[in-house]
Order: C-alpha cells, then sequence, then structure tokens
C-alpha cells in the first residue's frame, strides 16, 4: 500500500505525523507491504507546520502513484494565515483533490483537512464527520454528518480531530492489510483505538 501525506504550510504537526508514524511502522512490520511519504501539493522544498516545525518535503503530490492520500487539517483559526483557508484561497490543494479520485485510490483526512475535501466536492451528499468546531463548515459543503470518531465510506474515510489520525489510520492498515498486523502496530506504539467506527 503506497500511502502520500499531504502537508502545507499551518498543517498540524500531529495531523500529519500520527498517521505517517502508524504507516510507517506498519511498512516495517509487514517488510514493505506499506510505504510512506510526505508530499506537497505546491513544489516540493520547505514546508512550515503550524507550531513552527519546518519540514524539508522533496516529493509533490502525484496520486497516480498512491493507493492512500491522507489529508490533515490546521490553521482554521486563522482566516488569514497559512493553514486551511490559506490553502483554499490559494486554490492548489482544492484542485488537486478534486483531480485525484480513480478505481483503487483511497482519499482520507482528518480534523478540519475535512473540509479540503468538502471545498473539492468530495464529501457532498457522502457520510463524513470532522472536528466538532467545524462542523457547519461540513454540512455547508454538503457533506452528510455522521457522529463517529472515523467514517469509512469507501473511497473515502474520514476522522474527527487531530488524534483521531491515529485511529484512521490503524483502521486503514486493518482494511487493507489485516487485523494481525492492525495489532502488532497498535500495541509497538502502545496506542489503544477508541471511538466508533462508521462504515457501510
Amino acid at each position: 500500500m503506497r500511502v502520500q501525506v499531504l502537508v502545507f504550510d499551518g498543517a498540524e504537526e500531529l495531523d500529519y505525523t500520527g498517521p505517517y508514524e502508524i504507516f510507517a511502522v506498519a511498512g516495517r512490520m509487514s517488510s514493505g507491504a506499506v510505504t510512506v511519504s510526505l508530499v506537497t501539493a505546491d513544489q516540493p522544498g520547505e514546508v512550515t507546520a503550524l507550531h513552527g516545525t519546518k519540514l524539508t518535503v522533496d516529493r509533490g503530490l502525484r496520486h497516480a502513484d498512491a493507493d492512500l492520500l491522507v489529508v490533515p487539517g490546521g490553521g482554521y483559526g486563522q482566516r488569514n494565515g497559512p493553514g486551511i483557508w490559506g490553502e483554499i484561497a490559494k486554490g492548489t490543494i482544492p484542485a488537486a483533490l478534486r483531480a485525484a479520485p480513480r478505481p483503487g485510490l483511497t482519499i482520507s483526512a482528518l480534523c478540519t483537512g475535512t473540509i479540503l475535501l468538502a471545498e473539492a466536492g468530495l464529501l457532498t451528499g457522502r457520510p463524513c464527520t470532522t472536528h466538532h468546531l467545524t462542523r457547519a463548515d461540513i454540512t455547508e459543503r454538503g457533506g452528510v454528518l455522521k457522529d463517529a470518531r472515523v467514517v469509512d465510506d469507501g473511497d473515502v474515510v474520514t476522522a474527527s480531530a487531530v488524534t483521531s489520525g491515529i485511529d484512521l489510520a490503524l483502521h486503514l492498515v486493518r482494511r487493507e492489510l489485516g487485523a494481525d498486523l492492525a495489532v502488532r502496530v497498535e500495541n509497538l506504539v502502545d496506542y489503544e483505538r477508541r471511538g466508533t467506527v462508521w462504515q457501510r
């Protein structure tokens, strides 16, 4: 399973590092059945996350080379700063997400990253979840909210807020590679999945 985790200026650190860690550990434990990389929708280069962490990202988003795309959130409270609103205004990420759907690709998002999916039209009429403070933003953009920590609608999977990205990643490891590997990863990182997974 080829995983690309999208990062951008203002992305919440735990939103992307939580899933990245789970998928990286799953890759080590499965002899490379999972590969994970950080990507940017802009040109590769330096990204400054929400709390100041600087990342050098050497790969651009190539959804044709991914089985799973993970979209974090961040910067919801900064309408004029870096984060999801800045990315919506710029338009690059919504356009890339709009062009991404294809057979064999699962697109996932967590926390306010779900707003980026909704802005791209990927949640219209579809069950989803998001951070409890941002539910109105999703319903205004056509999403059908479910009161669950993770919502699995097949090729679109969403999770509620920040730490739920770990639950999202563990759920996807279980779904794609089996419960045994998911349990081994969960035990190694000493994390117990919590909350409901809503799934068709």
